[in-house]
C-alpha cells in the first residue's frame, strides 16, 4: 500500500509517495499558493491526479491549530485561508480517498515517537526550532493535544513576566526560533534585517567569531531556561530538538553548557533535562503525517 503524504509550509509543499514503513519512493516540492484556498486546492488536486492510481490515501501535515478527529483546520497559521475550514471535506470533494490532517509540529513528534529519538520514552517532548517554535508533547505514551488542540503551541509562551502593563509582550516564538537567532546576530554585527540565515550564523560560530558566539550563547541560554520550564511542567524522559539548525553540533553543545550552568546556579534542586537531537530532519513531518494516517485509518502500524 502506498500513500501520498504532504508537508504544507508557508513557502513550499513537500510531497512524497511513501509505503507504510515510511520508505520514501518518490519526493518533490512545489511552491505553496498564498493567495487563496482555490489555488491551494488546485495544486493538491494536481498532485492527487498524478498519483491516484498508486495510492490508498492522503496524509497532510499542516500549520496551525488542527482538529484531526473532525478534519478541521481551526487556524491556518501563515495560510489564513485555512482558518475555520472543514479541510478534509473540502479536499475530499476532489480527491475521493481517505484523508487525514495533523499539526506540523505534532507530526514531527509522532515521527520521533514512532521511529526516532523518542522511541521507548513514556514521556517526551519535541521542540522544533523553525521560523518560530513548535512542539509536540507525549504523556504516558500518547500524543497530548489538550482541550482545544493547542497543546505544544510553544511559540505563544510568554517569556518576560517583568514587563509593565502596556509594554510589548515577548513570545518564545519571536526570540526562540531560528529567526530569533539570526535577528540577534544581525543586531550584534550591525547587518540589515533578514540578511543572515542559520547556516551563515553557524559558519561564523564554527570559525570562532566572538560576536556570533556571544549571540549563540545568549540564545541557547534562553533555550535552556525554557527546557527547564518544560522539565518542571511535564518531567519528560527526553526533550528532542528539531528544525534546520538542530543539525548543527554546536547548537547542542551550547545548550548542554547552559543547562549545566543553570543547574549549578539556580537556588533549587532541579532535574537537568536530557536534550537530544531529533532523528528526523527535513522528512520529520512527512513521516509523522504518515504515522497519524495509519493510526486514523486503522491500518496496523508496524
Amino acid at each position: 500500500m502506498k500513500y501520498l503524504v504532504l508537508d504544507v509550509g508557508g513557502s513550499a509543499i513537500k510531497y512524497a509517495l511513501m509505503d507504510k514503513q515510511a520508505v520514501v519512493l518518490e519526493k518533490g516540492q512545489v511552491a505553496t499558493p498564498l493567495d487563496s484556498f482555490g489555488a491551494f486546492s488546485s495544486e493538491i488536486i494536481r498532485l492527487y491526479k498524478h498519483y491516484q492510481d498508486q495510492i490508498t490515501g492522503i496524509a497532510f501535515s499542516l500549520p496551525g491549530v488542527i482538529d484531526s478527529e473532525q478534519g478541521n483546520s481551526i487556524t491556518g497559521g501563515a495560510l489564513t485561508y485555512n482558518d475555520k475550514r472543514n479541510f478534509v471535506a473540502d479536499i475530499q470533494q476532489h480527491c475521493p480517498v481517505p484523508i487525514t490532517i495533523e499539526n506540523d509540529a505534532k507530526c514531527a513528534a509522532l515521527a520521533e515517537a514512532w521511529k526516532g529519538s523518542l522511541v521507548g520514552c513514556k514521556n517526551g517532548i519535541v521542540v522544533v526550532l523553525g521560523t518560530a517554535v513548535g512542539g509536540g508533547i507525549f504523556l504516558n505514551g500518547q500524543l497530548y493535544k489538550g482541550s482545544h488542540f493547542a497543546a505544544g503551541e510553544l511559540s505563544f509562551l510568554l517569556t518576560d513576566s517583568w514587563h509593565a502593563k502596556g509594554e510589548p509582550y515577548h513570545y518564545w516564538g519571536h526570540d526562540g526560533g531560528s529567526r530569533g537567532l539570526c535577528r540577534a546576530v544581525e543586531h550584534i554585527k550591525r547587518l540589515p534585517p533578514k540578511s543572515v540565515n542559520g547556516q551563515q550564523v553557524f559558519d561564523w560560530a564554527n570559525e570562532g567569531d566572538e560576536d556570533v558566539c556571544e549571540a549563540l550563547d545568549a540564545y541557547t541560554y534562553r533555550l535552556a531556561m525554557q527546557f527547564f520550564n518544560l522539565q518542571s511542567l511535564f518531567d519528560p524522559d527526553v526533550i528532542a530538538v528539531g528544525g534546520g539548525i538542530s543539525a548543527q553540533p554546536l547548537l547542542l553543545q551550547y545548550i548542554e553548557q547552559n543547562l549545566v550552568y543553570l543547574e549549578q546556579h539556580l537556588p533549587m534542586h532541579l532535574t537537568i533535562p536530557k536534550v537530544v537531537r531529533c532523528h528526523f530532519m527535513n522528512d520529520a513531518n512527512l513521516v509523522g503525517a504518515l504515522h497519524h494516517h495509519l493510526q486514523m485509518t486503522e491500518t496496523p502500524v508496524p
